[in-house]
């Protein structure tokens, strides 16, 4: 038996019939893996984990596990998990539509509406292959400016991707978080890392997969679907605006928010995306 499929056997309890590879992501292996009764299931593989990605998959299970918790959430079943494999429910893709993007942004409300205890989260986390410090925190402009943005402006900075110039700038927008934040909001369960790659489609709605889960301010779901395009993006902001209405002038914050995922693009492809975060720092500041 293929080592994926002895895992899954494992860790299912279940007879597997077939595994088809699905190419990679960043250091892991996908998979197709259909039991002997001809359920489909999805699996994520590391083959030679080492210390750097130890914990990836406990978080990714128990952030999915957490936001699955709160009514109608759009995310997969956590079937089984170790540290080198994580099993989910298949996903059967289909074309985006209005009214599927209607309903993804009804129920992305209702899981941010779930709330957490805290800014953060009780598990170590992981955006992509790259750690996160979730230590929980009652203030998110902190919480922000500590634990997303300085640990990976210190990277990229590490990297020789940013030059002193753009540091000081990004300096600016993390002392200046808190000015920048608008008021004040109650921590609610976020994806994380919530760009269009990450939202499966289906035929009544959405799945979102890969999170970063943690409690955080729900505009940074909001603000990272818009990043990279979505299919029926207004359907889906104004589905959510019906049923958990933004603050005012979250139009000019989503810069703000845009500008921790596009860092962590700079630590993981260089300096490629140096441009567009050094616009989103300028943007927050100007707004």
């Amino acid at each position: 038996m293929e080592p994926v499929a002895a895992r899954v056997a494992e860790l299912t309890g279940r007879e597997v019939a077939e595994t088809a590879p699905l190419g990679t992501s960043h250091d892991w292996e996908l998979h197709r893996v259909t039991l002997a009764d001809g359920t489909p299931l999805f699996a994520k593989a590391v083959p030679d984990r080492g210390e750097r990605l130890s914990g990836l998959f406990r978080a990714e299970a128990l952030g999915l596990d957490w936001l699955g918790r709160a009514p109608g959430a759009p995310v997969p079943e956590v079937v089984g998990w170790d540290a080198d494999t994580l099993v989910l429910s298949w996903i059967e893709e289909r074309p985006p539509s209005p009214a599927a993007a209607e309903d993804f942004g009804r129920r992305l409300a209702a899981m941010h509406l779930a709330g957490a205890d805290s800014f953060g989260a009780d598990w170590d986390g992981f955006i992509g292959p790259l750690p996160l410090d979730n230590t929980p925190s009652p203030s998110w402009p902190e919480f922000y400016a500590r634990q997303r943005l300085a640990p990976f402006l210190e990277r990229a900075a590490d990297r020789g991707a940013l030059t002193p110039g753009d540091v000081r700038v990004v300096e600016k927008v993390i002392g200046s978080v808190g000015d920048l934040a608008g008021d004040p909001e109650p921590p609610s369960r976020v994806h994380g890392d919530l760009w269009s790659g990450n939202v499966m489609w289906q035929g009544d709605g959405a799945v979102v997969v890969d999170p970063a889960a943690h409690g955080g301010h729900r505009e940074t779901d909001l603000a990272m679907l818009s990043l990279f395009g979505l299919p029926h993006l207004d359907r889906v902001r104004d589905a959510y605006n019906e049923a958990a209405p933004l603050a005012a002038g979250w139009r000019d914050r989503i810069a703000l928010h845009q500008l921790h995922p596009l860092l962590v693009h700079v630590c993981l492809f260089g300096a490629a995306y140096r441009t567009t975060a050094m616009d989103a720092a300028r943007a927050a500041l100007r707004a």
